[in-house]
């Protein structure tokens, strides 16, 4: 028999595909939770847990745990995985409520578009979104405090990510520090709010960072327009420049004609796809001796900033897609941006944030390593590469 509950206890009228599904969520919870090397014994009382398939009543088995722990002695007290004891919503759940949020609904507004969702608005009421928010919040101030000096951060791609969210200034921008760790996987390091062209919020985030243990990376890819260069050098002088070639691509052509702009990004595309470091060197030569007599001031923006649009040929090769932009942090906003089109009212800055970060923190889970992610530990050690191609190991890594 079909049991599908709404919130008032009453049967749901549906296609029965969604009720089959709705039911085939309750028995697998029901019937995976019984498979344990446990002893059952009877049942727990029922509950409703909301899931993306709705709400279904579990009842979840109750077992006798005989285990102890080796080293203390201490018996064993058994958790289910699937059904944690307290929980009344799947994760997926709340990944959805802070892209309402940002889609400009309000706490009022979430009963009725998450029955549409759901089909049931059991357990999501304003109050429990207003409960939500606030632990978003305090998990972006847990994220901003903790220790970073665990984890070595190599590449590091900075952005000043403008979004219509309920910021406190109207010009204030989303500053994102995004890194690539020694492992090779990529991670959010920091984000907060300020001044994209700011060096004095850059200098903030950067010292608030160092305070807490960060290390200097080897190579920092960003915007041209940003503060966060001047910022960089204060703060972590050692570290690289690369200049992010699609933001440059873009600052050169809107400065030259239309009629101009197909072959001059056809130049600019040969400069950062060359082969090698040398070839690309030939193709600033190219461009300038293409535009030089005619727009000189355009070719400027591409030969002052040559060595440091340049830097990434210093690095493996297979590292080239991952350095020559911060597209890693413009995709990730991608999303972001189109849900907070609609979004308006002044609102609360620790909020905004807050969604923000707990998107962010969801689509991490789906980011993956840069391309041959062992190489970034030699990179690191300050290994070599001519070509893209490793030439000398330091000796502490010789093969």
């Amino acid at each position: 028999m079909l049991t599908v509950v709404n919130g008032d206890d009453s049967m749901r009228d549906g296609s029965l595909i969604d009720e089959i599904v709705r039911e085939g969520a309750r028995r697998m919870l029901a019937a995976r939770d019984g498979r344990r090397l446990v002893v059952r014994n009877g049942y727990h009382q029922p509950r409703k847990v909301t899931t993306a398939a709705g709400t279904v009543e579990v009842r979840a088995p109750r077992v006798n745990d005989r285990r102890t722990d080796e080293a203390s002695g201490e018996r064993k007290r058994f958790s289910s995985a699937i059904l944690p004891p307290w929980c009344r919503k799947s994760p997926k759940i709340s990944e959805v409520l802070p892209l309402l949020y940002l889609h400009g609904l309000s706490s009022g507004d979430f009963v009725p578009a998450l029955e549409q969702f759901l089909g049931s608005s059991a357990g999501l009421s304003s109050a429990t979104v207003t409960r939500l928010t606030a632990q978003w919040q305090a998990d972006h101030t847990a994220f901003m405090d903790r220790d970073l000096s665990v984890t070595d951060y190599v590449y590091v791609w900075a952005d000043g990510v403008h979004l219509r969210i309920r910021l406190e200034e109207a010009k204030a921008a989303v500053l994102v520090l995004m890194g690539v760790r020694a492992d090779g996987m990529k991670e959010l390091i920091a984000m907060t709010d300020g001044y994209r062209e700011s060096s004095e919020a850059w200098a903030g985030l950067l010292r608030d960072c160092a305070r807490r243990g960060m290390r200097g990376p080897v190579l920092a890819v960003g915007d041209g327009a940003l503060g966060f260069w001047n910022a960089l050098n204060e703060v972590f002088p050692n570290t690289r420049h690369q200049r992010c070639w699609v933001h440059k691509t873009a600052n050169v052509l809107d400065a030259l004609p239309k009629s101009a702009q197909p072959a001059a990004k056809r130049a600019i595309q040969e400069i950062y796809n060359a082969e090698d470091k040398e070839h690309a060197a030939r193709a600033v030569r190219d461009f300038e001796r293409a535009y030089g007599a005619k727009y000189p001031k355009v070719v400027k923006r591409i030969t002052d900033d040559e060595d440091e649009l340049l830097a990434f040929f210093d690095f493996p090769a297979e590292h080239w897609l991952h350095l020559r932009t911060t597209n890693p942090i413009e995709s990730t906003f991608a999303t972001v941006r189109l849900r907070t089109k609609v979004t308006k009212g002044a609102g609360s800055r620790a909020a905004a944030l807050a969604v923000v970060f707990k998107l962010i923190e969801s689509a991490q889970a789906r980011w993956r390593a840069v391309n041959a992610p062992h190489l970034v530990a030699l990179v690191r050690a300050g290994s070599r590469f001519e070509r893209g191609h490793l030439v000398e190991r330091p000796e502490n890594l010789a093969a």
